[in-house]
């Protein structure tokens, strides 16, 4: 029994888990073997280079990286703030416990906004992963050297200033309407260009000539270009200033907002239990990994992991408090 045994782990990498199961006289033995990683397919439902694609690939090299999962594919859908691969998740991915979508802030705004026919509650939400401070940075040929000099301008003439950003009703948004109603210009009257993804906003502001004066993005999204000194950062929108980058808070520039960006995971729908566990546990594993801690550091992303009942609590109350902010800025 001992030689059998040590025969079948040894050959277990060669046979799929059932068959070698199959293969064995002892149920017990069975038992006793290590249940293979999972291969998972991630969901950025945005263009590449933006923080879902980079929070998917992040995501694909720590799973594997600590053998959590065997194989991890990424596919883009971008579109509408991510309501295009959400209700392509949602239609396509049904039962599939090996199918995920990354999402956040970003998608619950972009719902809204859209009257998305799918929302959060059809998937399977698993857990929030990350937060991060916004940033609002300027071609480094601009005039606009401070945060003062731009609201100087918005107060001038709110449509002088374009602002280039993510999807409509997202953060990106949100927060170029919060420090115009900070700086006391209408909120409505912002001229915003809403983008696919931080990608494309960063080709648009660098863009030589380009109609636009300013960007809004998640700090991780613009960071080599304002390293590279293709951009000027002229503030974050956390409660505290980002290591490594020489720029006050929007508090610490006379705004009185602060914002941050949340990104999450989320299964497919019509999962059972045990699979919902599985992927909980393999997310939890991933949250608490020295590979995804790197992978924070590398982008500077705060760990907000929460998961649960938790995490649903806290979900119904981020669209809540998203749909009341749209309704008061009018952004609806």
């Amino acid at each position: 029994m001992l030689r059998l045994a040590t025969a079948a782990l040894r050959f277990r990498a060669a046979l799929p888990a059932t068959l070698l199961c199959a293969a064995l006289p002892a149920a017990l033995l069975c038992a006793a073997l290590p249940a293979a990683a999972a291969d998972y397919t991630i969901m950025a439902p945005a263009a590449p280079g933006g923080g879902w694609d980079q929070t998917a690939r992040a995501m694909q090299g720590a799973l594997v990286a600590d053998g959590i999962a065997g194989t991890v594919e990424v596919v883009n859908v971008p579109g509408a703030g991510g309501t295009v691969g959400l209700q392509q998740f949602y239609q396509q991915a049904k039962g599939d416990p090996d199918a995920l979508i990354v999402g956040g802030s970003v998608m619950v705004g972009a719902i809204i906004s859209n009257h998305s026919p799918i929302d959060l509650d059809m998937v399977t939400p698993i857990a929030r992963l990350t937060g991060e401070a916004e940033a609002i940075v300027v071609p480094a040929a601009s005039d606009i050297a401070t945060m003062a000099d731009l609201v100087t301008r918005m107060k001038a003439d709110p449509q002088w200033v374009v602002w280039a950003g993510g999807s409509l009703g997202g953060p990106d948004q949100i927060l170029a309407a919060e420090v115009a109603k900070a700086a006391g210009v209408d909120p409505t009257q912002i001229d915003y260009l809403a983008y696919a993804g931080g990608g494309e906003a960063l080709a648009a502001l660098l863009e030589s000539g380009g109609r636009v004066t300013a960007g809004v993005s998640g700090l991780g999204e613009f960071a080599d270009a304002i390293r590279a000194g293709q951009l000027r950062l002229l503030a974050v929108s956390g409660a505290a200033r980002a290591a490594g980058f020489d720029a006050p808070t929007l508090r610490e520039a006379g705004i009185d907002v602060t914002l941050e960006n949340w990104r999450m995971v989320a299964a497919a729908p019509g999962l059972t239990a045990a699979q919902e566990q599985a992927i909980a546990a393999d997310i939890a594993r991933l949250a608490a990994s020295e590979a995804w801690r790197s992978a924070l550091a590398v982008h500077g992303w705060t760990d907000r992991y929460l998961a649960g009942p938790a995490f649903a609590a806290e979900l119904r109350d981020e669209v809540a408090r998203t749909r009341q902010i749209l309704n008061e800025l009018d952004l609806r």
